[in-house]
């Protein structure tokens, strides 16, 4: 991208921020089973990163235990960090994401008994939209302690539960859902996609 991906702004809001507000939008108002019982994760919304690189936002940002190691080690401060039983991971860089797909993803986490649940979709998992019981931490830093570095190899000893493509396009029918922005053309994509809708 040659910039830091979390400082580009959609509709005049930093992509950090955006992510932020959704999953806290998201966790605030999804509903399991009846009308009673709220998801307990809706009470934290934080980013694992360097605060001095997000300094000017109002974001709780933790640091990160494992510099370097890319998102799996994300995930695992965040894991550790976390004192409720499911959390909600999403990378800022996935300006398709809407907040009815995420209150599915964790009305299905809370029904799940894995320890993951991860979309799917032509390409393979999607661990960066994902949810993630506390309990993963461990076997997730194993990998890190191994030297694993890619996501999904994090992953091969938790328990996942596989959301289908056939049940996320129900909330994204043009298959972006998913879609991260690795590029400026991507960045330039998703602004004239979503800037005009986001300013109305």
């Amino acid at each position: 991208m040659g910039r830091d991906k979390a400082l580009l702004e959609l509709g005049g809001e930093a992509l950090i921020v955006r992510a932020a507000r959704l999953v806290e939008a998201a966790t605030r108002c999804a509903i399991v089973g009846d009308s009673t019982r709220l998801v307990e994760a809706a009470t934290r919304c934080a980013i694992v990163g360097d605060s001095v690189r997000l300094e000017g936002f109002e974001l709780e940002v933790i640091g990160d235990d494992f510099p370097g190691a890319g998102p799996l080690g994300g995930i695992a401060t965040a894991l550790r960090a976390s004192e409720a039983e499911w959390n909600l991971v999403v990378a800022c860089d996935l300006p398709y994401l809407t907040r009815e797909w995420l209150e599915f993803l964790i009305g299905r986490a809370v029904r799940s008994e894995a320890d993951a649940v991860l979309p799917m979709n032509e390409r393979g998992a999607e661990p960066l939209c994902a949810a993630y019981r506390k309990r993963a931490e461990g076997a997730i830093r194993a990998a890190l302690d191994r030297g694993v570095r890619k996501v999904t190899d994090g992953l091969a000893d938790v328990r996942i539960e596989f959301i289908e493509p056939g049940e996320w396009k129900g909330f994204d029918s043009n298959g972006l859902l998913f879609k991260n922005m690795n590029s400026p053309a991507d960045y330039e994509e998703a602004k004239s996609r979503l800037d005009g809708r986001l300013k109305r």
